[in-house]
């Protein structure tokens, strides 16, 4: 698929969504690194195309419903008549996307899994006999290359260190807590991995959480309240989106990575203060991702910390899929961008990417950690993280700190990296348009129209390759996209195979794309 490249400025992008392009990598020597991005401009045709798509599929969606509407189709749509509620209530607008588009690519998500996420993984085979509403286990699997899970240094094993370890703390503790951390729910090994986080990330403590979506909801909240401001950029997270709403908290938007507009509101919320009254803000908290999930991008870490000390704001950065992942050492964003952790007032991480559990945590100083022991809801109510998942993450991230006493975790983390800019290379070789930084191994390839997105999906699927496919509305309409996910665990010989697989269906699907077909043949 050919590319319209063209250099522009961050904040020239009116949309506020902001793709990255490439990004020069920083070393920690580098005092004022340059941040550099290149965007791709979304053409004109594939504009118009896919929003004619999205038209064609809402009017056949409305004949649809006036048809089923008067009983003339029946697709498994329910037995339900239009007198009944339930009827009424699936015809409402709110569900016009799930019956007429997401239920006729159902089949590209939700897919059942039966093996461990690692390199490949096993595919439960099912098939519908009613229009995708519903479906039946066929009895058999297919083991499939796994470009989407997240198990970037491919610490998801059911064999090794953190398996055993894993296996040992049930013998020792059990399989659960059964308890909240402030009641009887606080374990010796959550003690030893808050610790273990602490030293990892440079911090001075930390808390851990059984989830990871929960760390970032409940602990917004138990940071700010009503009288303070967030400001968040607009690519963040449902998880940082909903703990903000939660915390009662002002919330503001400013445009992805766009210092400009984050500036510009800080100035804002400075000179105008409150709503009606015009008092000065309790606290000003920006809000920012270390690995944006979606576009792969990364933050403009240096320039927003500048800005938080020249308007004494406080940074919570998000680094759930930064950390493991980016970084020399794996030690996230902040090791990769060569920026002083004591920098960032609040570092959040979770443990369901690079180190193959759950739950996250949360790093900051002693007294704002004793603050969240005792006002964070996930501490108060929530049971605690069970002692498997404590060991499987504590023994990981001791392999990644070299503490087992092998270069075993350097190895997965070098590989990851190598993995990431082959991938990417060959990629913006056979003229496809990539987003993201080019050491992220959140890979999104755009492919605009929301058919081509089920169409490359099924047919990577039948040559046993599990993608994930994202469209509207998790992302802007003209931007759907298939993302991969890269993991250390992946060869060389599997990423060519991917490569040459989608180039030939994307050969087929662009007719005449000879660029694509050239380079993949």
């Amino acid at each position: 698929m050919p590319r319209e490249k063209k250099p522009v400025a961050v904040a020239s992008r009116s949309n506020g969504h902001v793709p990255n392009g490439t990004t020069e990598k920083i070393t920690a020597k580098s005092k004022k690194p340059q941040h550099k991005e290149t965007f791709d401009q979304v053409p004109l045709d594939r504009a118009i195309t896919t929003y004619f798509s999205y038209a064609l599929m809402i009017f056949w969606g409305y004949i649809w419903d006036a048809l089923r509407q008067i009983g003339l189709i029946k697709d498994g749509h329910g037995e339900a008549t239009c007198k009944d509620d339930l009827f009424k209530l699936k015809m409402e607008w709110t569900g016009f996307y799930t019956r007429n588009v997401y239920r006729r690519m159902r089949d590209c998500f939700n897919r059942p899994v039966c093996g461990v996420p690692g390199a490949y993984i096993d595919l439960v085979d099912r098939k519908s006999d009613d229009f995708n509403w519903t479906f039946k286990n066929v009895g058999t699997k297919t083991r499939c290359l796994n470009l989407g899970s997240y198990n970037y240094l491919g610490f998801a094993e059911e064999k090794g260190p953190c398996a055993d370890a894993a296996i040992q703390s049930i013998h020792e503790y059990g399989a659960g807590t059964n308890s909240s951390r402030v009641d009887l729910g606080t374990l010796q090994c959550i003690q030893d991995l808050e610790e273990k986080v602490a030293e990892f990330v440079r911090k001075a403590a930390a808390i851990v959480f059984g989830m990871g979506f929960s760390t970032n909801s409940t602990n917004i909240p138990a940071l700010v309240e009503k009288g303070c401001l967030i400001l968040s950029d607009a690519l963040n997270h449902a998880s940082v989106v909903t703990g903000a709403k939660l915390s009662g908290a002002t919330i503001r938007v400013f445009k992805h990575n766009d210092i400009e507009s984050l500036e510009y509101l800080l100035r804002e919320a400075i000179v105008k203060g409150q709503p009606r009254t015009h008092r000065p803000w309790k606290k000003i908290l920006i809000i920012v991702e270390g690995i944006y999930s979606m576009e792969g991008s990364v933050p403009r870490l240096h320039e927003i910390i500048e800005l938080k000390k020249k308007y004494k704001a406080y940074l919570y950065l998000d680094e759930a899929h930064s950390i493991g992942a980016m970084g020399p050492t794996g030690r996230g964003v902040t090791e990769y961008l060569g920026v002083d952790p004591a920098d960032v007032d609040i570092m959040m991480g979770t443990f369901t990417k690079s180190f193959g559990g759950c739950g996250g945590y949360i790093a900051a100083t002693e007294d704002i950690i004793n603050h969240l022991r005792s006002h964070s809801h996930a501490a108060i109510y929530a049971s605690a993280m069970s002692a498997p998942v404590a060991l499987q993450i504590l023994t990981s991230m001791k392999i990644i700190m070299g503490e087992d006493g092998t270069n075993e975790g350097q190895k997965r983390v070098t590989q990851l990296i190598e993995n990431t800019r082959y991938f990417r290379k060959r990629l913006k070789e056979m003229k496809f348009t990539v987003y993201g930084n080019d050491d992220s191994p959140v890979v999104p390839i755009i492919v605009y129209q929301p058919g081509r997105i089920q169409a490359i999906s099924r047919k990577l699927r039948e040559k046993k390759i599990a993608v994930v496919g994202v469209g509207y509305p998790a992302t802007s309409i003209v931007e759907g996209r298939i993302r991969i996910c890269l993991s250390a665990a992946h060869t060389r010989e599997m990423l060519d195979t991917v490569l040459k697989e989608f180039g030939d269906i994307c050969s087929t699907l662009w007719m005449g794309n000879d660029t694509v077909k050239d380079k993949t043949s």
